[in-house]
């Protein structure tokens, strides 16, 4: 049995995971979808800032509270895994508790080095998003118009702060990470996927899919690359 931590992009909620979900938990394992902070679709609308710092937080609780496996190998028995700017969420708890992390897995995702930002990380199309998504508010980036009736609107703190990692997430001993080929332009997750090809510790994958890779056969995808690790 694995316990998987889940965490969404930006605007999205712990909801986004539920195809997946279902077909994890038939397979006996522990599964936690997360909602970062000031995300939840059924709470008031936050009213303080809310940065990177307090997600990772958040995650780095929802873990220490998992209940160490006594019969897997040095006690990891956590596999994380993030989509979008959770890449930069599910980095910094790994660096916080790198020996209970089995692996990581990046769905066409940020992959921070200490002292990135997801607006460091993304191209100009990505940074006009979050300049036009946060004009009406000054501190929350709006969904973007196709997104689900559930996103909210994201902490523009968390996307600007930058990462503080010591490295430790490196001894993480597997890390996965999924390049989503299906993007009308350039992704503006290109420099992540070459950061990953990179990096010999990474395992790359290329699918034909949207960013939104919960689309159509998304959950089988993941489902197919995640279950055994």
């Amino acid at each position: 049995m694995t316990t998987y931590l889940l965490v969404p992009g930006a605007n999205h909620g712990g909801w986004w995971w539920d195809p997946l979900v279902e077909k994890l938990q038939a397979l006996g394992h522990v599964v936690l979808p997360t909602t970062p902070i000031g995300l939840d679709p059924a709470a008031e609308p936050p009213r303080e800032a809310i940065n990177l710092d307090d997600h990772v937080a958040q995650v780095t609780a929802a873990l220490r509270v998992v209940p160490v496996q006594a019969d897997t190998p040095a006690g990891r028995d956590v596999v994380l895994v993030g989509h979008s700017y959770g890449g930069s969420i599910i980095s910094g708890v790994a660096d916080a508790e790198p020996d209970r992390v089995r692996a990581l897995v990046y769905l066409d995702a940020l992959v921070p080095e200490d002292g990135d930002s997801s607006w460091s990380m993304t191209n100009e199309e990505e940074h006009a998003w979050y300049v036009s998504g946060s004009a009406r508010t000054g501190a929350f980036v709006d969904p973007m118009p196709f997104f689900d009736d559930r996103a909210r609107p994201h902490p523009l703190a968390s996307l600007m702060q930058a990462s503080k990692l010591t490295g430790a997430w490196r001894r993480v001993p597997v890390k996965h990470y999924v390049e989503a080929t299906d993007w009308p332009g350039e992704s503006p997750m290109a420099a992540m996927t070459a950061r990953a090809r990179g990096d010999e510790q990474f395992i790359v994958h290329s699918w034909d899919t949207t960013h939104n890779v919960m689309m159509h056969d998304g959950p089988d995808r993941v489902l197919s690359l995640i279950a055994d690790l």
